[in-house]
């Protein structure tokens, strides 16, 4: 018998699929939601989470930490799209050319974020909080990435009693992607 948890959150952000065929091509925002879902197949037997599998509190503080901090009222772009990169973090106003620091960021850590103290501080465009990824910021690849960076948060929050099983983008009230989603792939 496994016991599970779903928290969410709400987040604005803004982004651009460049290969689409649409109107998704162009520069535009979502009110999104993002839920998780952790089970366990026990409970802790004491302490501030007992007869819990995860904090409810201690799951939205992880989440607000990987997910809110990385792209709430910011915009995300992938570091292919250079026409779009060019604009929000011009050479002309930083010390060092932006895309090939950018791309070291993402081979060492999976992503770049524009507000993260960092050696050096890279000027975007208005001051935008960006993030930046290896992929377009599409809704299944956002699941993923955010479902990979949570799980290791959301084990150590619940003293290893629960694992992130699931990560539900919803980019629209309509739309949303799971990840890995519940045809029991969970390669990572």
């Amino acid at each position: 018998m496994a016991f599970s948890i779903t928290r969410s959150i709400g987040i604005d952000y803004g982004h651009r699929v460049m290969t689409h065929g649409s109107k998704c091509r162009s520069i535009h925002g979502h009110r999104g939601t993002v839920e998780v879902t952790c089970v366990g197949s026990s409970l802790h037997q004491s302490g501030e989470q007992s007869q819990m599998v995860i904090d409810f509190g201690f799951l939205k503080e992880v989440m607000m930490a990987v997910i809110d901090k990385s792209i709430d009222h910011g915009f995300v772009a992938c570091i292919d799209d250079s026409e779009l990169l060019s604009h929000l973090v011009p050479e002309s106003a930083n010390p060092v050319e932006p895309i090939r620091y950018i791309k070291a960021c993402l081979d060492e850590q999976g992503f770049w974020l524009s507000t993260e103290n960092r050696s050096i501080k890279l000027n975007t465009l208005l001051d935008t909080k960006l993030y930046v990824l290896p992929h377009i910021p599409t809704s299944e690849r956002l699941a993923e990435h955010f479902f990979k960076r949570l799980q290791v948060p959301v084990r150590e929050q619940s003293n290893g009693v629960g694992s992130l099983v699931n990560l539900r983008f919803w980019e629209t009230p309509a739309c949303y992607s799971d990840y890995p989603g519940f045809c029991g792939n969970t390669d990572s």
